[in-house]
């Protein structure tokens, strides 16, 4: 691996392919065992979301589906505070089980704002995933269930993680130099 530039910022490695996919096939078998039988929802967090709902996806051996929402509170390298729902949910989640998808959960103020919409729709359990857990940028209680990686506070892009828009498109994860 070596380093990149997105836009204005140079960016060093920090978590490599075959890292991240072990990590994934690590979670997919604990979750085809946690879920046997109850034919889960994947509810995945678009845009960020999306290259590590495919991965694991295509791991689940388990009867299931997958959805795709579009909340957002970012431009830039920092929180807008605000939190919009772009691309609402469509699936009926009304007594199902749903593990919620998230890339990268820092201040928690997504989810924090998103989970009492979805917990009033009446699923069986709410879950959930998140590949990248920043604990030191909480700042909003969210109870996260599965995590690949535990991350310092610092910025990444790659592997569905942006800056403004860019560098998402990585197999790797970078951290800002």
């Amino acid at each position: 691996m070596h380093s990149i530039k997105v836009l204005d910022k140079e960016f060093e490695p920090y978590l490599s392919e075959k890292e991240i996919q072990e990590k994934i096939n690590e979670l997919a078998v604990q979750l085809n065992k946690d879920y046997a039988g109850k034919k889960p929802i994947f509810l995945s967090i678009l845009n960020g979301s999306f290259l590590f709902t495919a991965d694991l996806f295509k791991q689940i051996t388990i009867e299931a589906e997958v959805c795709f929402i579009k909340l957002a509170s970012y431009k830039g390298m920092t929180s807008s505070g605000n939190v919009i729902t772009a691309i609402g949910l469509e699936a009926n989640v009304t007594g199902r089980h749903i593990i919620i998808m998230e890339d990268i959960i820092d201040t928690g103020k997504t989810l924090h704002h998103y989970l009492p919409q979805l917990a009033s729709s009446g699923p069986a359990s709410v879950k959930i995933a998140v590949l990248l857990n920043k604990k030191e940028a909480r700042q909003f209680s969210v109870n996260v269930d599965y995590t690949c990686f535990e991350i310092p506070n610092k910025f990444v892009v790659g592997y569905g993680l942006d800056y403004d828009g860019l560098g998402r498109n990585s197999k790797d994860i970078y951290q800002l130099k």
